[in-house]
Protein backbone atom coordinates (compact mmCIF):
# COMPACT_ATOMS: atom_id res chain seq x y z
CA UNK A 1 0.00 0.00 0.00
CA UNK A 2 1.72 3.19 -0.94
CA UNK A 3 -0.91 6.03 0.33
CA UNK A 4 -3.86 7.69 0.40
CA UNK A 5 -3.70 8.11 -3.09
CA UNK A 6 -3.29 4.55 -4.29
CA UNK A 7 -6.88 3.38 -2.43
CA UNK A 8 -10.17 2.44 -4.06
CA UNK A 9 -11.97 5.79 -4.20
CA UNK A 10 -14.92 3.65 -1.48
CA UNK A 11 -11.68 3.19 0.92
CA UNK A 12 -10.60 6.74 0.40
CA UNK A 13 -13.37 8.14 1.18
CA UNK A 14 -14.24 6.08 4.41
CA UNK A 15 -10.89 6.42 5.22
CA UNK A 16 -11.08 10.62 5.09
CA UNK A 17 -14.43 10.51 7.17
CA UNK A 18 -12.92 8.63 9.71
CA UNK A 19 -9.88 10.36 10.38
CA UNK A 20 -11.93 14.05 10.04
CA UNK A 21 -13.56 12.53 13.20
CA UNK A 22 -10.14 11.68 15.20
CA UNK A 23 -9.01 15.12 14.15
CA UNK A 24 -8.54 17.91 16.62
CA UNK A 25 -7.42 20.17 13.97
CA UNK A 26 -9.77 20.08 10.80
CA UNK A 27 -13.34 20.61 12.66
CA UNK A 28 -12.01 23.83 14.96
CA UNK A 29 -10.24 24.61 11.45
CA UNK A 30 -13.40 24.35 9.90
CA UNK A 31 -15.47 26.36 12.34
CA UNK A 32 -12.27 29.33 12.13
CA UNK A 33 -13.18 29.97 9.10
CA UNK A 34 -16.71 30.03 9.28
CA UNK A 35 -15.58 32.72 11.93
CA UNK A 36 -13.62 34.51 9.29
CA UNK A 37 -16.48 34.56 6.93
CA UNK A 38 -19.11 36.06 9.44
CA UNK A 39 -16.70 38.80 9.83
CA UNK A 40 -16.56 39.44 6.55
CA UNK A 41 -20.00 39.68 5.93
CA UNK A 42 -21.19 41.60 9.25
CA UNK A 43 -18.75 44.00 8.41
CA UNK A 44 -20.15 44.70 5.06
CA UNK A 45 -23.57 44.86 6.42
CA UNK A 46 -22.47 47.35 8.65
CA UNK A 47 -20.66 49.08 5.98
CA UNK A 48 -23.34 49.26 3.76
CA UNK A 49 -25.76 51.02 6.67
CA UNK A 50 -25.73 54.69 7.44
CA UNK A 51 -24.50 55.83 11.10
CA UNK A 52 -27.71 56.74 12.13
CA UNK A 53 -29.79 53.74 11.36
CA UNK A 54 -31.86 51.91 14.32
CA UNK A 55 -31.66 48.29 13.68
CA UNK A 56 -33.92 46.35 15.66
CA UNK A 57 -32.88 43.53 18.18
CA UNK A 58 -29.56 45.00 18.22
CA UNK A 59 -26.88 46.35 20.72
CA UNK A 60 -25.86 49.81 20.85
CA UNK A 61 -22.87 51.49 22.46
CA UNK A 62 -19.95 53.39 21.92
CA UNK A 63 -17.04 52.80 19.57
CA UNK A 64 -15.07 53.08 22.63
CA UNK A 65 -16.92 50.55 24.66
CA UNK A 66 -17.39 48.09 21.27
CA UNK A 67 -13.41 48.13 21.50
CA UNK A 68 -13.02 47.08 24.81
CA UNK A 69 -15.50 44.74 24.80
CA UNK A 70 -14.04 43.05 22.02
CA UNK A 71 -10.49 43.10 22.77
CA UNK A 72 -11.64 41.70 26.19
CA UNK A 73 -13.47 39.53 24.47
CA UNK A 74 -10.56 38.09 22.13
CA UNK A 75 -8.46 38.00 25.35
CA UNK A 76 -10.51 35.57 26.77
CA UNK A 77 -11.24 33.35 24.20
CA UNK A 78 -7.44 32.85 23.54
CA UNK A 79 -7.06 32.29 26.92
CA UNK A 80 -10.02 29.70 27.66
CA UNK A 81 -8.25 27.69 24.60
CA UNK A 82 -5.06 27.02 26.04
CA UNK A 83 -6.98 26.03 28.97
CA UNK A 84 -9.58 23.59 27.04
CA UNK A 85 -6.60 21.89 25.22
CA UNK A 86 -5.22 21.54 28.28
CA UNK A 87 -8.05 19.97 29.60
CA UNK A 88 -8.35 17.60 26.89
CA UNK A 89 -4.32 16.58 27.36
CA UNK A 90 -5.02 15.94 30.97
CA UNK A 91 -7.89 13.91 30.00
CA UNK A 92 -6.10 11.97 27.12
CA UNK A 93 -3.26 10.79 29.82
CA UNK A 94 -5.82 9.53 32.71
CA UNK A 95 -7.32 7.55 29.90
CA UNK A 96 -4.17 6.35 28.83
CA UNK A 97 -2.95 5.29 32.08
CA UNK A 98 -6.07 4.14 33.97
CA UNK A 99 -7.80 2.45 31.01
CA UNK A 100 -5.74 1.69 27.88
CA UNK A 101 -3.86 3.48 25.28
CA UNK A 102 -6.30 2.56 22.73
CA UNK A 103 -9.08 4.23 24.17
CA UNK A 104 -7.20 7.57 23.51
CA UNK A 105 -9.01 7.99 20.50
CA UNK A 106 -12.50 7.80 22.16
CA UNK A 107 -11.77 11.17 23.57
CA UNK A 108 -10.12 12.70 20.90
CA UNK A 109 -13.37 11.61 18.20
CA UNK A 110 -14.94 13.87 21.31
CA UNK A 111 -16.94 15.79 18.66
CA UNK A 112 -18.49 18.17 21.63
CA UNK A 113 -14.23 18.68 22.88
CA UNK A 114 -14.04 19.70 18.99
CA UNK A 115 -16.71 21.75 18.44
CA UNK A 116 -16.62 23.91 21.82
CA UNK A 117 -12.41 24.30 20.61
CA UNK A 118 -13.62 25.69 17.24
CA UNK A 119 -16.32 27.57 18.83
CA UNK A 120 -13.40 29.45 20.86
CA UNK A 121 -11.15 29.87 17.67
CA UNK A 122 -13.70 31.41 15.82
CA UNK A 123 -15.26 33.65 18.48
CA UNK A 124 -11.48 34.51 18.47
CA UNK A 125 -10.96 35.37 15.02
CA UNK A 126 -14.13 37.36 14.50
CA UNK A 127 -13.33 40.10 17.31
CA UNK A 128 -9.85 40.44 16.06
CA UNK A 129 -11.35 41.26 12.10
CA UNK A 130 -13.86 43.09 13.26
CA UNK A 131 -11.99 45.68 15.54
CA UNK A 132 -10.30 47.68 12.96
CA UNK A 133 -13.60 48.49 12.13
CA UNK A 134 -14.48 49.87 15.27
CA UNK A 135 -13.02 53.61 15.65
CA UNK A 136 -12.63 53.35 18.95
CA UNK A 137 -13.53 57.31 19.35
CA UNK A 138 -16.35 57.84 22.13
CA UNK A 139 -18.61 59.69 20.31
CA UNK A 140 -19.03 57.49 17.30
CA UNK A 141 -21.78 54.60 17.31
CA UNK A 142 -20.19 51.14 17.13
CA UNK A 143 -21.06 48.33 14.17
CA UNK A 144 -24.28 47.00 15.80
CA UNK A 145 -24.21 43.90 13.44
CA UNK A 146 -20.98 42.86 14.21
CA UNK A 147 -21.15 44.01 17.55
CA UNK A 148 -24.42 42.12 18.22
CA UNK A 149 -23.06 38.64 16.51
CA UNK A 150 -19.73 38.90 18.63
CA UNK A 151 -21.69 38.81 21.82
CA UNK A 152 -24.31 36.26 20.68
CA UNK A 153 -20.91 33.73 20.01
CA UNK A 154 -19.62 34.52 23.05
CA UNK A 155 -22.52 33.74 24.69
CA UNK A 156 -23.21 30.44 22.89
CA UNK A 157 -19.66 29.54 23.18
CA UNK A 158 -19.56 29.91 27.04
CA UNK A 159 -22.43 27.42 27.17
CA UNK A 160 -20.34 24.94 25.22
CA UNK A 161 -17.15 25.48 27.74
CA UNK A 162 -20.21 24.45 30.38
CA UNK A 163 -21.28 21.95 28.67
CA UNK A 164 -17.47 20.68 27.54
CA UNK A 165 -16.77 20.27 31.50
CA UNK A 166 -19.91 18.39 32.65
CA UNK A 167 -19.52 15.72 28.91
CA UNK A 168 -15.47 15.53 29.83
CA UNK A 169 -16.44 15.04 33.88
CA UNK A 170 -18.99 12.45 32.91
CA UNK A 171 -16.62 11.13 29.56
CA UNK A 172 -13.78 10.29 32.61
CA UNK A 173 -16.09 7.85 34.09
CA UNK A 174 -15.26 4.27 32.93
CA UNK A 175 -18.76 3.55 32.00
CA UNK A 176 -19.13 5.78 30.00
CA UNK A 177 -15.61 5.19 27.81
CA UNK A 178 -16.57 1.11 27.92
CA UNK A 179 -20.17 2.30 26.47
CA UNK A 180 -18.51 4.57 23.68
CA UNK A 181 -16.68 1.51 22.93
CA UNK A 182 -19.43 -1.35 22.91
CA UNK A 183 -21.57 1.06 20.51
CA UNK A 184 -18.66 1.59 18.20
CA UNK A 185 -18.05 -2.00 17.95
CA UNK A 186 -22.12 -2.88 17.63
CA UNK A 187 -21.59 -0.03 14.50
CA UNK A 188 -19.19 -1.96 12.84
CA UNK A 189 -20.21 -5.66 13.43
CA UNK A 190 -23.76 -3.92 11.47
CA UNK A 191 -22.33 -2.72 8.78
CA UNK A 192 -20.85 -5.85 8.03
CA UNK A 193 -23.69 -8.31 8.22
CA UNK A 194 -24.13 -11.00 5.57
CA UNK A 195 -22.59 -11.13 2.00
CA UNK A 196 -23.20 -8.27 -0.57
CA UNK A 197 -25.54 -8.74 -3.28
CA UNK A 198 -25.24 -10.46 -6.61
CA UNK A 199 -22.14 -13.19 -4.87
CA UNK A 200 -22.36 -16.46 -3.58
CA UNK A 201 -20.71 -18.15 -0.94
CA UNK A 202 -17.87 -20.98 -1.87
CA UNK A 203 -16.11 -23.54 -0.36
CA UNK A 204 -12.42 -22.11 0.76
CA UNK A 205 -11.24 -25.72 0.62
CA UNK A 206 -10.95 -25.42 -2.76
CA UNK A 207 -8.62 -22.56 -3.14
CA UNK A 208 -6.55 -23.99 -0.03
CA UNK A 209 -3.74 -24.79 -3.07
CA UNK A 210 -2.16 -22.00 -4.97
CA UNK A 211 -0.79 -22.79 -8.50
CA UNK A 212 3.00 -21.67 -8.61
CA UNK A 213 2.86 -19.26 -11.40
CA UNK A 214 0.20 -17.09 -9.30
CA UNK A 215 1.35 -13.72 -8.99
CA UNK A 216 2.38 -12.44 -5.56
CA UNK A 217 1.52 -8.97 -4.34
CA UNK A 218 3.15 -7.65 -1.41
CA UNK A 219 2.29 -5.28 1.27
CA UNK A 220 4.12 -2.23 0.20
CA UNK A 221 4.19 -0.60 4.03
CA UNK A 222 4.06 -2.02 7.27
CA UNK A 223 0.84 -1.43 9.65
CA UNK A 224 -2.56 -2.10 10.39
CA UNK A 225 -4.93 -3.72 7.64
CA UNK A 226 -8.26 -1.34 8.10
CA UNK A 227 -10.01 -1.98 4.83
CA UNK A 228 -10.72 -4.29 2.41
CA UNK A 229 -12.93 -3.11 -0.63
CA UNK A 230 -14.00 -6.20 -1.75
CA UNK A 231 -15.87 -4.87 -4.45
CA UNK A 232 -12.88 -3.16 -6.21
CA UNK A 233 -11.23 -6.21 -6.41
CA UNK A 234 -13.85 -8.22 -8.23
CA UNK A 235 -14.85 -4.98 -10.43
CA UNK A 236 -10.16 -5.22 -10.87
CA UNK A 237 -10.02 -8.71 -11.92
CA UNK A 238 -10.87 -10.30 -15.38
CA UNK A 239 -13.79 -13.39 -15.44
CA UNK A 240 -12.44 -16.43 -14.10
CA UNK A 241 -9.33 -15.05 -12.32
CA UNK A 242 -8.99 -16.29 -8.45
CA UNK A 243 -7.80 -13.69 -5.91
CA UNK A 244 -6.71 -14.90 -2.38
CA UNK A 245 -6.33 -12.31 0.44
CA UNK A 246 -3.24 -13.19 2.50
CA UNK A 247 -4.32 -11.00 5.50
CA UNK A 248 -7.50 -10.27 7.50
CA UNK A 249 -8.91 -6.72 8.58
CA UNK A 250 -7.57 -5.91 12.55
CA UNK A 251 -3.93 -7.93 11.10
CA UNK A 252 -0.57 -6.03 11.79
CA UNK A 253 1.53 -6.95 7.84
CA UNK A 254 5.25 -6.40 7.20
CA UNK A 255 6.53 -4.78 4.18
CA UNK A 256 7.19 -7.22 1.59
CA UNK A 257 4.84 -9.66 2.74
CA UNK A 258 2.51 -11.61 0.49
CA UNK A 259 -0.60 -9.74 0.60
CA UNK A 260 -2.43 -10.78 -2.27
CA UNK A 261 -2.39 -13.91 -4.30
CA UNK A 262 -3.74 -14.02 -7.90
CA UNK A 263 -4.43 -16.72 -10.76
CA UNK A 264 -4.69 -16.16 -13.78
CA UNK A 265 -1.72 -14.06 -13.71
CA UNK A 266 -3.04 -10.55 -14.76
CA UNK A 267 -1.67 -9.01 -18.25
CA UNK A 268 0.39 -5.67 -18.20
CA UNK A 269 -2.08 -2.53 -18.06
CA UNK A 270 -4.07 -4.52 -15.49
CA UNK A 271 -5.55 -2.57 -12.71
CA UNK A 272 -3.69 -2.31 -9.48
CA UNK A 273 -5.34 -4.49 -6.73
CA UNK A 274 -3.46 -3.13 -3.72
CA UNK A 275 -5.60 -0.29 -4.02
CA UNK A 276 -7.98 -2.48 -2.64
CA UNK A 277 -6.88 -2.81 0.56
CA UNK A 278 -5.75 -0.10 3.12
CA UNK A 279 -2.89 -0.12 5.64
CA UNK A 280 -2.83 2.36 7.99
CA UNK A 281 -0.20 3.18 10.50
CA UNK A 282 -2.96 2.84 13.56
CA UNK A 283 -5.57 0.55 13.89
CA UNK A 284 -8.99 1.69 13.24
CA UNK A 285 -12.41 0.14 13.39
CA UNK A 286 -13.44 1.02 10.21
CA UNK A 287 -14.17 -2.62 9.18
CA UNK A 288 -12.46 -4.27 12.50
CA UNK A 289 -14.90 -5.15 15.37
CA UNK A 290 -12.33 -7.01 17.35
CA UNK A 291 -10.62 -3.85 17.82
CA UNK A 292 -13.69 -2.98 20.33
CA UNK A 293 -13.28 -6.22 21.68
CA UNK A 294 -9.64 -5.66 21.92
CA UNK A 295 -9.61 -1.74 23.75
CA UNK A 296 -12.25 -3.64 26.51
CA UNK A 297 -9.92 -6.52 27.16
CA UNK A 298 -7.53 -4.02 27.22
CA UNK A 299 -9.78 -2.18 29.99
CA UNK A 300 -10.60 -5.23 32.09
CA UNK A 301 -6.91 -6.28 31.97
CA UNK A 302 -5.34 -2.68 33.30
CA UNK A 303 -8.19 -2.62 36.04
CA UNK A 304 -7.01 -6.63 37.24
CA UNK A 305 -3.52 -5.19 37.16
CA UNK A 306 -1.58 -5.09 40.75
CA UNK A 307 -1.09 -1.46 40.60
CA UNK A 308 -5.14 -0.49 39.76
CA UNK A 309 -6.73 -3.81 41.61
CA UNK A 310 -10.49 -2.62 40.51
CA UNK A 311 -12.33 -5.45 39.74
CA UNK A 312 -15.57 -3.16 39.53
CA UNK A 313 -14.08 -1.96 36.40
CA UNK A 314 -13.33 -5.49 35.39
CA UNK A 315 -16.90 -6.75 35.30
CA UNK A 316 -18.12 -3.56 33.74
CA UNK A 317 -16.11 -4.70 31.11
CA UNK A 318 -17.38 -8.43 31.31
CA UNK A 319 -21.14 -7.08 30.89
CA UNK A 320 -20.39 -4.55 28.18
CA UNK A 321 -18.12 -7.73 26.23
CA UNK A 322 -21.68 -9.24 26.78
CA UNK A 323 -23.50 -6.83 25.28
CA UNK A 324 -21.46 -7.07 21.90
CA UNK A 325 -21.24 -10.26 22.08
CA UNK A 326 -24.78 -10.21 21.99
CA UNK A 327 -24.73 -8.26 18.57
CA UNK A 328 -21.63 -10.23 16.80
CA UNK A 329 -23.05 -14.15 17.53
CA UNK A 330 -26.37 -13.07 16.07
CA UNK A 331 -25.00 -10.98 13.06
CA UNK A 332 -23.80 -12.78 10.18
CA UNK A 333 -20.06 -12.56 8.98
CA UNK A 334 -19.31 -12.19 5.40
CA UNK A 335 -18.44 -15.70 3.71
CA UNK A 336 -14.84 -16.49 3.62
CA UNK A 337 -15.28 -16.71 -0.03
CA UNK A 338 -16.97 -15.05 -2.57
CA UNK A 339 -17.94 -15.99 -6.32
CA UNK A 340 -19.36 -13.33 -8.68
CA UNK A 341 -21.78 -14.56 -12.36
CA UNK A 342 -18.54 -14.25 -14.43
CA UNK A 343 -16.69 -16.93 -11.95
CA UNK A 344 -14.40 -13.87 -10.23
CA UNK A 345 -13.65 -15.45 -6.87
CA UNK A 346 -12.35 -13.85 -3.75
CA UNK A 347 -10.97 -15.85 -0.97
CA UNK A 348 -10.51 -14.38 2.71
CA UNK A 349 -9.23 -17.33 4.53
CA UNK A 350 -7.98 -15.58 7.83
CA UNK A 351 -11.01 -13.71 8.76
CA UNK A 352 -12.18 -14.24 12.24
CA UNK A 353 -15.14 -16.70 13.01
CA UNK A 354 -17.46 -16.56 15.59
CA UNK A 355 -15.63 -18.95 17.71
CA UNK A 356 -12.60 -16.49 17.17
CA UNK A 357 -14.42 -13.56 18.36
CA UNK A 358 -15.46 -15.54 21.95
CA UNK A 359 -11.93 -16.36 22.43
CA UNK A 360 -10.63 -12.89 22.02
CA UNK A 361 -13.48 -11.59 24.49
CA UNK A 362 -12.80 -14.26 27.00
CA UNK A 363 -9.72 -15.56 26.99
CA UNK A 364 -7.26 -13.42 28.12
CA UNK A 365 -9.79 -12.41 31.40
CA UNK A 366 -10.29 -15.48 32.31
CA UNK A 367 -6.61 -16.16 32.65
CA UNK A 368 -5.98 -12.71 34.62
CA UNK A 369 -8.78 -13.23 36.98
CA UNK A 370 -6.86 -14.62 39.78
CA UNK A 371 -8.81 -15.24 43.18
CA UNK A 372 -11.32 -12.38 42.43
CA UNK A 373 -14.39 -14.65 42.20
CA UNK A 374 -16.65 -11.99 41.89
CA UNK A 375 -15.03 -10.95 38.49
CA UNK A 376 -15.06 -14.91 37.67
CA UNK A 377 -18.55 -14.73 38.67
CA UNK A 378 -19.42 -11.81 36.25
CA UNK A 379 -17.60 -13.82 33.11
CA UNK A 380 -19.64 -17.18 33.92
CA UNK A 381 -22.85 -15.11 34.03
CA UNK A 382 -22.29 -13.42 30.60
CA UNK A 383 -21.70 -16.42 29.15
CA UNK A 384 -24.61 -18.16 30.66
CA UNK A 385 -26.83 -15.21 29.40
CA UNK A 386 -25.08 -15.84 25.58
CA UNK A 387 -25.64 -19.44 25.81
CA UNK A 388 -29.36 -18.65 26.87
CA UNK A 389 -29.23 -16.13 23.45
CA UNK A 390 -28.01 -18.23 20.66
CA UNK A 391 -29.38 -21.33 22.16
CA UNK A 392 -32.28 -21.14 20.17
CA UNK A 393 -31.47 -19.90 16.48
CA UNK A 394 -27.42 -20.11 16.93
CA UNK A 395 -26.93 -23.39 18.61
CA UNK A 396 -23.65 -23.73 16.47
CA UNK A 397 -21.61 -20.86 18.88
CA UNK A 398 -22.78 -23.41 21.97
CA UNK A 399 -19.50 -25.14 21.58
CA UNK A 400 -17.08 -21.78 22.10
CA UNK A 401 -19.57 -20.45 24.74
CA UNK A 402 -19.58 -23.67 26.79
CA UNK A 403 -15.88 -24.67 26.76
CA UNK A 404 -14.97 -21.01 28.25
CA UNK A 405 -17.22 -21.42 30.71
CA UNK A 406 -15.49 -24.72 31.76
CA UNK A 407 -12.17 -23.20 31.07
CA UNK A 408 -13.12 -21.07 33.57
CA UNK A 409 -14.20 -23.96 36.29
CA UNK A 410 -11.28 -25.89 35.12
CA UNK A 411 -8.76 -22.66 36.55
CA UNK A 412 -10.79 -22.07 39.90
CA UNK A 413 -8.14 -21.57 42.25
CA UNK A 414 -8.07 -24.55 44.72
CA UNK A 415 -7.68 -22.54 48.00
CA UNK A 416 -11.04 -20.75 47.18
CA UNK A 417 -13.63 -21.37 50.37
CA UNK A 418 -15.85 -24.23 49.17
CA UNK A 419 -19.06 -21.94 49.65
CA UNK A 420 -17.64 -20.09 47.17
CA UNK A 421 -16.50 -22.89 44.98
CA UNK A 422 -20.14 -24.24 45.24
CA UNK A 423 -21.61 -20.89 43.81
CA UNK A 424 -19.39 -20.41 41.09
CA UNK A 425 -19.96 -24.06 39.78
CA UNK A 426 -23.61 -23.32 39.90
CA UNK A 427 -23.65 -20.40 38.05
CA UNK A 428 -22.30 -22.74 35.17
CA UNK A 429 -25.36 -24.94 35.40
CA UNK A 430 -28.73 -24.02 33.49
CA UNK A 431 -30.42 -24.61 37.27
CA UNK A 432 -29.52 -21.38 38.50
CA UNK A 433 -30.52 -17.41 37.91
CA UNK A 434 -27.76 -15.77 36.03
CA UNK A 435 -28.76 -12.74 37.14
CA UNK A 436 -26.86 -11.24 40.64
CA UNK A 437 -29.83 -10.42 42.78
CA UNK A 438 -27.73 -10.09 45.69
CA UNK A 439 -25.74 -7.37 44.87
Amino acid sequence: MAGKQDMSWRLRLAAVRYRFTESLFVQPAALMLVGVVLATITTRIDDSLSPDTDLPFTLAMSSNAATWLLSTVAGAMITTVGVVFSLTVVSLQLASGQFSPRVMRSFIRDKLSQRVIGLLVATFFYCVLILPNVSGEATDPAPQVSLTVAVLMTLVTVIGILAHLDHLAHGLQVGNVARVITAEGIRTINRLEGAPRNLKAVDIADFHVVPDDALVLPARSSGWVTQVDTAHLFKSIAPGTRVRLETRIGAYIHAGEPLLRVWPAPGEGAPDLGQAVEISATRAMLQDADFAIRQLVDIGLRALSPSINDPTTAIEVVLRLGTLLRTVLTTPLAPEGLEDPQGRVVVQPWNLSHEEFIDHAFDQMRLSTGNQTEVIAALLRVLRMLIDYVEADHPEHLPALERQSQLILDSLPADLPAEDLARLRSLASDTTDPADHSR
